[in-house]
């Protein structure tokens, strides 16, 4: 198929794509960001998504690059996600951002798609979310009424739906730098390499003479959006860690979920289930990880 008709434009400034979306939400008209496009491309090819208007970023300035500032990674959102994985910077200070883009499709894709645009895309089998929550990212939008910072743990609603107002830009992401002494871990399950996930895990936490601490756990692909399986998370604080403990804490964080998804490929149980095997494999992964 082909996509419904509509109209185009390629702002060469932020101000420019967020006027255009001001000025399309006063006229009532639907108009979608083009970012990567290597969600939304496919689902205008179907049809599954009709906008009037699109709005392209590709020519906007100041919406790449990666630095380090006051103990944080910004990266702007049309960073390709092959800049994740290849960056030194990012696999120094921020390891688990790193792992978990190449997770990301296959290089094409992630050459194609920007940072940004996952993160606006919101995709609950996507890596991006859960590290988001883990890490304690942090979303710069920029709006009619200027910028505002959205912690991850507000910015994404439900299903494929973020905090973003419909007037507002995506324009930086913020990890936090990787504190020194903190393990970490990603696994998933998809059907073939480089699908989206049936279900993930991932992971950080610190060990302090033995014990387990400051356990931070999400899983993706399983509910509405990524979820911190916080019932793990406290069977974890203070224990000394063995796979006894693993097998536990991986047992409460699943049994504490909601009812997963459901569909052909992977059922309800078998979602559960998958969380439980991938956190304690991503337990046993980080605690044998050199801190």
């Amino acid at each position: 198929m082909k996509p419904a008709p509509f109209e185009y434009h390629a702002p060469a400034t932020l101000a420019e794509a967020v006027n255009l979306l001001q000025q399309y939400e006063d006229d009532g008209i639907d108009a979608k960001i083009l970012a990567g496009g290597q969600s939304l491309m496919p689902m205008l090819a179907l049809r599954v998504a009709r906008p009037d208007v699109l709005i392209d970023l590709r020519q906007v300035a100041g919406l790449t690059g990666v630095r380090e500032e006051d103990g944080m990674l910004v990266v702007g959102a049309m960073e390709p996600k092959q800049t994740m994985v290849d960056a030194p910077l990012v696999r120094q200070r921020q390891p688990l951002f790193q792992a978990a883009s190449e997770w990301v499709g296959h290089r094409q894709i992630r050459n194609r798609g920007s940072v940004g645009g996952s993160f606006a895309h919101a995709d609950p089998a996507s890596e991006y979310p859960a590290v988001a929550l883990v890490l304690g990212m942090e979303m710069k939008a920029v709006g009619p009424d200027g910028e505002r910072i959205i912690p991850a743990d507000e910015f994404f609603v439900t299903y494929m739906t973020t905090a973003l107002e419909s007037t507002e830009v995506l324009a930086e992401v913020r990890i936090p730098v990787m504190a020194p002494g903190t393990r970490w871990a990603i696994q998933e399950m998809a059907r073939r390499n480089g699908d989206l996930a049936l279900a993930g895990v991932t992971l950080t936490l610190r060990m302090e003479g033995g014990l387990c601490s400051d356990a931070r756990i999400a899983a993706f692909g399983v509910n509405a959006t990524a979820v911190r399986l916080t019932a793990a998370e406290e069977a974890l604080e203070g224990q000394p860690a063995d796979a006894a403990l693993f097998a536990r804490a991986a047992a409460a964080g699943a049994e504490a979920l909601e009812e997963p998804m459901t569909c052909i490929h992977a059922s309800a149980d078998y979602r559960r289930h998958l969380v439980k095997v991938l956190t304690e494999r991503c337990l046993a992964e980080a605690v044998g990880r050199s801190a």
